[in-house]
């Protein structure tokens, strides 16, 4: 079984900023889509002119969060694929106010699609069968043992998960959360 390669943590400002962007949300999807593509792919199936798709690449790039693939360079053509990110929210009490408005604007991008992603589970829960499965829990837990808990999901995440080169023809693609919070105290 191929395991996904490790991932870098996002944690800094730079990387926050390029993620904080709308359109650069749009491309890395397409790209995570597509695999490789460069600014005239991205451009054509985004509606979007290959002088802005080049300019977000490049912002991405100099990020970190994906790469060029420097075999498929023709001339002044670059192609690019992402990078396998590890996108875990960074400690917010040890960024900068720069930096957490990076991370906050990140944030608010991602809500409308994290919401219909529960809403696609709810409404689709029986017609994927075994392709769609959920579990939930209430227990009482440690910070440690949270920490413990979350670090072995991803390492769980890193055994089992493929990349689009390394998948077999059966593999679907997937989305996979894991989250935590405290349950709400009751109102006295």
């Amino acid at each position: 079984m191929a395991k996904t390669p490790p991932r870098k943590v996002v944690s800094d400002g730079k990387a926050l900023k390029a993620l904080a962007h709308p359109l650069r949300q749009r491309m890395l999807a397409e790209l995570g889509s597509l695999g490789e593509a460069n600014s005239t792919t991205i451009a054509k199936a985004l509606d979007e002119n290959t002088g802005t798709t080049s300019y977000h690449l490049r912002v991405l790039a100099e990020a970190g969060i994906i790469e060029e693939v420097k075999e498929r360079a023709t001339g002044r053509e670059r192609w690019y694929r992402t990078v396998p990110t590890d996108r875990r929210a960074p400690a917010y009490d040890s960024l900068s106010p720069e930096d957490k408005a990076a991370y906050d604007a990140w944030a608010r991008l991602r809500i409308p699609g994290e919401l219909r992603l529960v809403q696609r589970m709810v409404e689709e829960y029986n017609k994927h069968g075994r392709w769609l499965n959920l579990s939930r829990s209430q227990a009482y837990y440690t910070l440690e043992d949270l920490e413990a808990l979350f670090e072995d999901y991803i390492a769980l995440l890193h055994k089992y998960g493929r990349s689009p080169e390394d998948a077999p023809s059966d593999a679907r693609p997937m989305h996979l959360r894991f989250f935590h919070l405290p349950v709400e105290e009751a109102a006295e």
